[in-house]
């Protein structure tokens, strides 16, 4: 298992990799500004989605995204 520092040292570097330095740090802001519950965020991130209309979603994105 990684430890945290290493998780957020990743999260950083995915996060200045697709957004900029600049918009990486506005979404950090973001996050520690507003209150965010993480589960209910998913929960309704795909209530109008089935999971092979997901599945296949993801597909697609790993298609044509390689990190």
């Amino acid at each position: 298992m990684r430890t945290d520092t290493v998780i957020r040292n990743e999260g950083m570097k995915i996060l200045i990799k697709h957004l900029g330095k600049v918009e990486a740090e506005r979404f950090i802001s973001l996050i520690i500004r507003e209150p965010f519950d993480y589960t209910k965020w998913q929960k309704d991130l795909w209530k109008d989605k089935n999971v092979k209309e997901i599945s296949e979603a993801a597909a697609q994105y790993r298609r044509t995204n390689s990190i």
